[in-house]
């Protein structure tokens, strides 16, 4: 009877421990104190990132992962975000003039308020994305 009862207490909670939501920081810390450092991050895996106001003038940031990244108010001044995947990210108030985002996925990403003068966008994916001005 007694092991019966710690069986089941056992598989119980076990059970409760693994449906347990375990918060998980998806970016590499390591790329991103690189890119902030040296603006070169090809390549990079930035999901999820918080790159809230960040300088990132000329950044290389080509095929880089920023999904879901928190790029609001960043300045990204003729960056190369050529390949980049900006799905769900949020680019609300951010600086993008002149940057390079050909082949980006901007699929449900916020450019609410987005200054985007003179930015290339030519074969990007643009579906859900939020462009209000």
């Amino acid at each position: 009877m007694k092991l019966t009862f710690l069986l089941t207490a056992v598989t119980l909670l076990s059970t409760i421990s693994l449906a347990t939501p375990v918060p998980v920081k998806a970016e590499n810390p390591a790329q991103v104190r690189q890119l902030l450092e040296t603006g070169e991050c090809f390549g990079c895996d930035l999901r999820g990132a918080n790159l809230k106001g960040a300088h990132l003038i000329g950044a290389d940031l080509r095929n880089a992962n920023l999904t879901g990244a928190n790029l609001k108010n960043a300045n990204l001044e003729g960056a190369d975000l050529t390949g980049a995947n900006l799905q769900s990210a949020n680019l609300t108030e951010a600086f993008l003039n002149s940057a390079t985002l050909n082949k980006a996925n901007l699929t449900n990403a916020n450019l609410n308020n987005t200054n985007l003068y003179s930015a290339e966008i030519e074969d990007g994916v643009l579906v859900g994305t939020n462009l209000l001005k």
